[in-house]
């Protein structure tokens, strides 16, 4: 198969601003001789939606936990907005595979939680939580416990309240992971219209390429030993305001899927596309 290339950059962000951008980054662990990333170079830009594919063991959970503050021992930089980053703080949101909400509590105050803690006034509190319930399309559920909602509905209350944080970007590590086929395809079209709705700047780790073509409007590509980038280009895809369903239909979809398979599996973008 040969499938044409796009270019690296986004034609678009020529005059965009970047939210995060990560200079010449490195992870190495000297007690165990092991280097998990080396020479990480990443900007990610304002209505950003970045897949990042690659197979076990590349280093795409340890490049999410340095964005997100989590990871300590780095060489080089990452910045937010211009700033240097090292820790966690309110711009960087996580979602994580498992949900994590607090099984005490209900929904809606699940949500308030963390504008709760920032002393957020209650008026505020409650606005926020009803419009993020009914981005997320939860308003029925609000005062349920999460022991009373499927998977599905449980992450979605997870990207609520990290979305009700209102962070510059939005991680996410294999967060429908666990759920079964159905409602995977479910939870991956109500995340995209979540995020056309708020257009927040999204880092997305997945083993799926299907997804990541699916959802993203950047394909980013990771291989091991050390953990790097082989790729980092725009969605070959059109997706402008399509469906999970119509993209699927796309005539160049499954050799795309192709593609980034043998891409990962042989650890190199091939010139020109050849396969």
């Amino acid at each position: 198969m040969s499938v044409s290339i796009p270019h690296k950059r986004h034609a678009e962000t020529v005059n965009r601003s970047n939210v995060i951008e990560i200079k010449d980054l490195s992870v190495r662990y000297e007690n165990q001789d092991l280097c998990v990333l080396e020479h990480i170079n990443l900007e990610l830009y304002e209505d950003d939606f970045v897949c990042v594919l690659g197979p076990s063991g590349c280093g795409k959970s340890s490049l999410l936990n340095v964005i997100a503050g989590f990871q300590k021992q780095i060489i080089g930089e990452v910045r937010i907005n211009g700033n240097l980053h090292r820790k966690p703080n309110a711009d960087v949101g996580v979602v994580f595979q498992h949900h994590n909400l607090f099984p005490w509590l209900s929904i809606e105050k699940n949500i308030e939680f963390g504008l709760k803690m920032q002393g957020i006034p209650r008026a505020v509190r409650k606005h926020t939580v009803s419009y993020y319930l009914e981005i997320v399309g939860l308003e029925a559920a609000a005062k349920k416990l999460p022991y009373q909602l499927s998977g599905g509905m449980k992450q979605r209350a997870a990207i609520a309240r990290t979305l009700a944080a209102n962070p510059k970007v939005i991680l996410m590590d294999e967060p429908f992971s666990a759920l079964d086929a159905l409602t995977r395809a479910s939870m991956q079209n109500h995340l995209l219209e979540i995020w056309r709705k708020t257009k927040k700047c999204v880092f997305f780790i997945t083993h799926d390429v299907e997804e990541a073509l699916l959802l993203g409007t950047r394909i980013v590509v990771m291989q091991s030993n050390p953990g790097r980038i082989i790729v980092d280009m725009p969605n070959p895809l059109s997706r402008h305001n399509k469906s999970i369903e119509e993209m699927k239909r796309d005539k160049d979809f499954s050799r795309w899927c192709d593609y980034f398979i043998s891409s990962i599996r042989d650890g190199e973008i091939k010139k020109g596309g050849e396969k």
